[in-house]
């Protein structure tokens, strides 16, 4: 099992929860970066030492046990299955979703622990490597000429304050200084907070995060006619990604295309 953060940083967060919320969130991610570079001796996904000059708080071998998704996959939205069949998948995406792209599933291998340490470890710096990974995925040729802005999935106001950061927004902050576009991180909010999709149906999913999104009005006019790349951790059945899209064309985006770390296996996948 991967270690636990240190008990310090939730001492920590106690201490300061009389101070202003800004001031609070920056004293915490600088302990979370002090600790990222000072602590970690052993691998935050599977808790092997790591080796003497081992970049980063990710084992290389955790990093070459990612278990890519197999092929043939949908040029579209690069999910597995038969070139002589009808993609399931791409069925579930609105039409002006351009292409798709993930870098590993989460079903084997070691991208669930990496997510998770990301995700709810507090290890912010595992966000390194998994955008230098999804900065390598094959895109179709316009989607590479066309692609204006990354813009991550927002969280809820509570989620956000819970956990005193955006795993998503790490994510697009990394990759967009590999790709050298712009993060729009204000471009999307949440219309309400929603349940966590964990646990959901794919219909129970779809209801959640209906509506949910709203483009910001302020963004609207940069938005005209652009194609932007929504950023998240993991998708699974695209319901969160679709809904952020939805709002985002009802807002001006001409076209929209995902990339993200981690996918979850659909119905019928190859293995």
């Amino acid at each position: 099992m991967p270690p636990a953060p240190p008990d310090g940083l939730e001492g920590m967060r106690r201490s300061l929860s009389g101070i202003p919320a800004m001031l609070r969130n920056l004293a915490i991610t600088t302990g979370r970066a002090a600790r990222d570079f000072l602590l970690p001796l052993s691998c935050v996904s599977c808790a092997r030492s790591l080796d003497a000059g081992e970049p980063g708080i990710v084992c290389g071998r955790c990093w070459t046990r990612l278990s890519a998704l197999p092929s043939p996959m949908c040029n579209r939205c690069g999910h597995p299955g038969d070139a002589m069949h009808r993609c399931r998948w791409c069925d579930q995406l609105p039409p002006f979703v351009r292409a798709a792209r993930s870098v590993a599933r989460v079903s084997d291998g070691s991208a669930s622990a990496i997510v998770h340490a990301l995700k709810y470890g507090g290890w912010t710096a595992v966000a390194t490597g998994m955008a230098e990974r999804m900065a390598r995925l094959s895109w179709p040729l316009d989607v590479l000429e066309e692609r204006t802005a990354l813009v991550p999935v927002p969280l809820g106001k509570a989620r956000l304050r819970a956990r005193g950061y955006n795993q998503s927004e790490l994510l697009a902050s990394e990759l967009g200084r590999r790709w050298n576009l712009p993060v729009w991180n204000e471009v999307l909010a949440r219309n309400r907070e929603t349940r966590t999709q964990t646990r959901l149906t794919p219909e129970e999913r779809q209801r959640n995060v209906f509506g949910a999104f709203i483009a910001a009005e302020p963004w609207r006019p940069r938005l005209r006619g652009a194609h932007v790349v929504i950023v998240d951790d993991v998708v699974t059945t695209g319901a969160t990604l679709n809904a952020c899209a939805e709002a985002l064309f009802a807002g001006g985006t001409r076209v929209i295309s995902y990339v993200t770390f981690g996918r979850a296996p659909a119905l019928g996948d190859q293995h």
